[in-house]
């Protein structure tokens, strides 16, 4: 019973001795305690530096246009679920946010040197009156930039002067557009070349991604801007 006392008294300066040696370890003699104790709370995880993200320019495109040019991005219609989109210079002109495209073809014309919207519609190409879209894509002033993207059906109700109009807006594949193809375009009044920003899937029953309707497009790029008319 007497060595009670004693043996407290060693446990007591054991466990002291033990207290000392730790906190000396975390704390790194004079000076380095909060280093070594955030050194020691921290995660892997948290000390490797993040990558930063890649850097989204007009319109989502990966990298600038050059001077002079617009930027943009288009998406077709998906089946008959979702609709189309247009950007222009980081400018959304058609979506089914904006509550402006529809079934057939959305189309929005643009000032080709000042990039500005002059009218966006949508024109039922199922159960339309193609005279419509004729009445708006006949007189379009020279210059005019024409951005066209499909939903649904583009195609039952094009005559041949829809296709001859488009074909000479810079269109390769008008003439050939058919039930539920997919089919984006950006074309001008007055070109003379056919147009470098076209893209066509034919509806085809072995190749369609969705059910009854093939799989939808995405286009973007940069267009020059028109030079004015002296």
């Amino acid at each position: 019973m007497r060595l009670a006392g004693p043996l407290r008294i060693v446990a007591l300066i054991i466990t002291m001795g033990l207290t000392w040696i730790l906190v000396t370890i975390l704390l790194g003699g004079p000076g380095g305690g909060l280093p070594r104790i955030q050194q020691f709370f921290t995660s892997p995880e948290n000390s490797v530096t993040a990558e930063p993200r890649a850097r989204k320019y007009k319109c989502g495109l990966p990298q600038p246009c050059p001077e002079e040019h617009l930027a943009f991005r288009m998406v077709s219609g998906a089946a008959n679920v979702i609709g189309p989109k247009i950007c222009l210079e980081d400018k959304m002109l058609m979506s089914s946010v904006k509550d402006n495209v529809g079934r057939g073809l959305n189309i929005a014309l643009v000032n080709g040197v000042s990039g500005e919207l002059l009218e966006a519609r949508a024109f039922d190409m199922w159960a339309g009156d193609v005279n419509d879209l004729l009445k708006f894509i006949r007189p379009l002033h020279e210059g005019t930039l024409v951005f066209v993207a499909s939903y649904d059906d583009p195609a039952t109700k094009m005559n041949e002067e829809t296709r001859k109009l488009f074909s000479e807006l810079g269109s390769r594949n008008a003439k050939e557009l058919a039930f539920r193809d997919s089919w984006v375009f950006v074309g001008a009044k007055g070109v003379q070349n056919k147009s470098p920003f076209e893209q066509h899937v034919k509806n085809s029953k072995h190749t369609n991604k969705y059910e009854g309707w093939p799989e939808a497009l995405e286009m973007e790029g940069c267009i020059p801007r028109r030079s004015m008319v002296g």
